[in-house]
């Protein structure tokens, strides 16, 4: 049995009444995120009914997202130097620090500030839970984890916008962030009760002089965190603020993008010198892993179009409410875990990239029909679309995901698992900030440049002819977009990644890498 085959029996041995206590857990845990994102994408309206700000409504994702972003790599290298316990443990604390203080918010710049609070935690779930995933389990046994932690999104996509609508409808918004309490406190007893990991961690293998391989200290890199979070923080708001604050060429957006790109060239020399760099150059050197943080880097750019602008397109296009909203995007959720438990029988014949190949050409095919729909439309028709876009995204993210886990060694796997998710998060970042950019521009463009947008929220429950076709208008524009997206990974998987992933497991458990 090789060194990480070893590895992963041990940390699957120490759960103290097995593995399935932890995987409740994860899957909980899980459900935090999932149940998140979906309830606050039904009651954008509401919210922004309440608080205004419908020029910055996107900063309730971008700003999240950028703050996951921001801490997914930190909690990768922290996983992998202190342990996966006590970093998914302080990460979900945060998250329920941070649900609580959104529901408390006043206004739409304090709602954005908390939700980043949320963030910094959403950032340690992520990351952590597929990497405990991928210790409990080896290669021929780890679909059975993933198949589970998918299921949680099926549950999400019905439970999610039915207390998003309810909630929003009926009650309150603000309550949509306190269903997170008892889900994240019965998590905490669990993981906390029964996840033990192993011990003697083999130190990292790649770490710099002045590193913990050689001094025996944990090492983390915050210079490099800081100048990330500062380089992101300037181009999401270059490109939110482009073309509504100001003109794209104006002073302030040249201004703005010039100096995000001069901290990029100071991230990259500053992650040089670190001794434990967050994204060590080893993640790009590597053929395999750059494959798939490109592609799941589109993945992310193109999930922007249904999970942000679909429920708003739903209720103000089609004349939905949000409960019905919801449930349009949640067709996206509920066959997506399916396809996901059944890609395993798939890439274990044709191999992880033909796989994923076959997935994201499917999607590219159903993100271009979207804009042939019908206006105004039945539901039943997005509802369909988005039932085969989850089918295809699930034939591509999961075998990325796996397949690049089962090329490291257990010593590595934190680090590579949050470069992936890293990418995906960056990717989501931008795409919220780009396509919210990309929506405010051909909505002013509809209704004249001298439309204050601010003054629409109030009108998307009772939308005029004009309206309508205005956000009809500017969602077709954002699911060409995220066709493009699906195209750049389709071209990364056929150009970039190898055609054979070089797994680290037993003989019999190759096929899988072919």
């Amino acid at each position: 049995m090789s060194e990480t085959t070893t590895q992963q029996a041990a940390a699957a041995a120490t759960t103290p009444r097995g593995r399935g206590p932890v995987v409740a857990g994860l899957m909980l845990v899980m459900g935090l995120t999932a149940l998140d994102g979906t309830v606050v994408s039904t009651a954008v309206p509401q919210i922004v009914g309440d608080l205004g700000g419908l020029t910055v409504f996107s900063w309730l994702f971008s700003g999240y997202l950028l703050a996951v972003t921001v801490t997914l790599p930190v909690y990768g290298k922290l996983c992998d130097t202190f342990g996966r316990k006590p970093v998914l443990i302080a990460g979900t604390v945060l998250f329920l620090i941070g649900s609580l203080l959104c529901a408390a918010a006043w206004n739409m710049a304090s709602l954005i500030a908390f939700r980043i609070v949320q963030g910094l935690g959403g950032g340690a779930l992520q990351g952590t839970i597929q990497t405990i995933a991928a210790d409990l389990y080896p290669l021929r046994e780890r679909p059975k984890i993933q198949a589970k932690l998918s299921s949680v999104w099926a549950t999400a996509s019905v439970a999610g916008p039915a207390a998003g609508g309810l909630l929003a409808g009926y009650a309150d918004w603000r309550w949509i962030f306190l269903i997170n309490l008892p889900v994240g406190l019965v998590a905490l007893w669990l993981v906390g009760r029964f996840l033990v990991e192993p011990r003697g961690r083999p130190a990292p293998k790649n770490s710099r002089p002045g590193g913990a391989a050689e001094t025996g200290r944990p090492a983390v890199d915050w210079a490099g965190a800081v100048t990330i979070f500062a380089t992101g923080a300037l181009l999401l708001t270059a490109l939110v603020q482009g073309g509504v604050a100001w003109p794209w060429l104006s002073a302030p957006s040249l201004g703005l993008f010039g100096t995000a790109f001069a901290l990029a060239g100071v991230t990259v020399l500053v992650e040089r010198r670190a001794a434990e760099p967050i994204i060590p150059g080893w993640i790009w050197r590597r053929r395999t892993i750059a494959a798939v943080n490109l592609a799941l880097g589109a993945l992310g750019l193109l999930m922007v179009a249904p999970t942000v602008f679909l429920p708003t397109y739903a209720q103000a296009v089609l004349g939905l409410g949000p409960i019905a909203a919801g449930f349009v995007l949640s067709a996206m959720t509920l066959s997506w875990p399916v396809t996901a438990a059944f890609s395993n029988r798939v890439y274990t014949r044709i191999g992880f990239r033909l796989t994923a190949v076959v997935g994201i050409t499917l999607a590219l095919l159903v993100l271009l029909a979207f804009p042939l729909l019908p206006f105004p439309g039945e539901p039943w028709q997005p509802a369909l679309l988005m039932l085969l876009l989850g089918g295809a995204l699930g034939f591509f993210q999961l075998p990325l995901i796996v397949g690049v886990q089962s090329t490291v060694p257990y010593e590595e796997r934190g680090t590579t698992t949050a470069s992936v998710l890293f990418c995906r998060q960056v990717g989501q970042s931008v795409g919220a900030a780009l396509f919210g950019a990309v929506a405010n521009g051909v909505l002013a463009a509809h209704l004249g440049g001298g439309t204050h947008l601010d003054s629409l929220a109030y009108a998307l429950d009772h939308a005029d002819d004009g309206l309508r076709r205005a956000v009809d208008a500017a969602v077709d524009h954002i699911f060409l977009g995220a066709a493009g997206a699906a195209a750049l990974a389709l071209l990364v998987l056929l150009i970039v990644a190898p055609r054979r992933f070089p797994v680290l497991e037993e003989e019999g458990e190759r096929r899988g890498g072919e």
